[in-house]
């Protein structure tokens, strides 16, 4: 008998893949960093609006310097293709597409000050803590394949994604949330 969809884990068939599919770790690899320089790209163009929407002077700042930091990261990616001799034509991240519309979003439905101040950095952190895995998964690729080089570059911005996301929490914490739950009080 043969089994159905549902028989094989709720509805979800297997999924066929296309042509141009990825048949090893290199592959992969390569088709992974050319979604994160495109998520990076993506970034450089969207944190202006978020520096722009926020009122808190520390957050305006954090982003601000990130822009400069994510400016540096997309050079590093380019670096990384060149050694791979690989285009560094980004691919479209539907991650990191949706994670700017979301934050969008945030811009839209909350008014200027902490309460939108807070839905930045929430939606900053959801974009921090998805370059955080990517990168994670991409140094881990790197060392497997034996490209030493590669994967120095990429903890370099690993450890810049972190910090991001430590100044976020902290901007957070330390006032923005307070700011904005005073508001609520109100």
């Amino acid at each position: 008998m043969k089994k159905t969809d549902t028989q094989n884990g709720g509805g979800q068939g297997k999924v066929e893949a296309k042509s141009s599919a990825a048949e090893g770790l290199r592959e992969l690899f390569v088709d992974e960093l050319k979604d994160i320089i495109y998520a990076e790209r993506a970034l450089v163009k969207a944190l202006p609006k978020m520096a722009n929407n926020a009122t808190e002077p520390k957050l305006i700042s954090a982003i601000e310097q990130h822009i400069t930091v994510t400016e540096g990261q997309v050079k590093r990616l380019e670096q990384v293709f060149e050694i791979l001799g690989e285009s560094n034509r980004g691919k479209k991240c539907d991650a990191m597409e949706g994670l700017i519309k979301e934050g969008e979003s945030i811009l839209e439905e909350t008014e200027q000050g902490p309460v939108r101040d807070a839905g930045i950095i929430s939606a900053s952190q959801k974009i921090e803590h998805y370059e955080i895995a990517s990168y994670g998964t991409l140094i881990a690729f790197a060392k497997t394949l034996g490209e030493d080089e590669v994967a120095s570059l990429l903890e370099a911005t690993l450890a810049e994604e972190k910090e991001a996301d430590a100044l976020l929490t902290d901007s957070a914490y330390n006032s923005i949330n307070f700011e904005a739950s005073e508001e609520d009080a109100e």
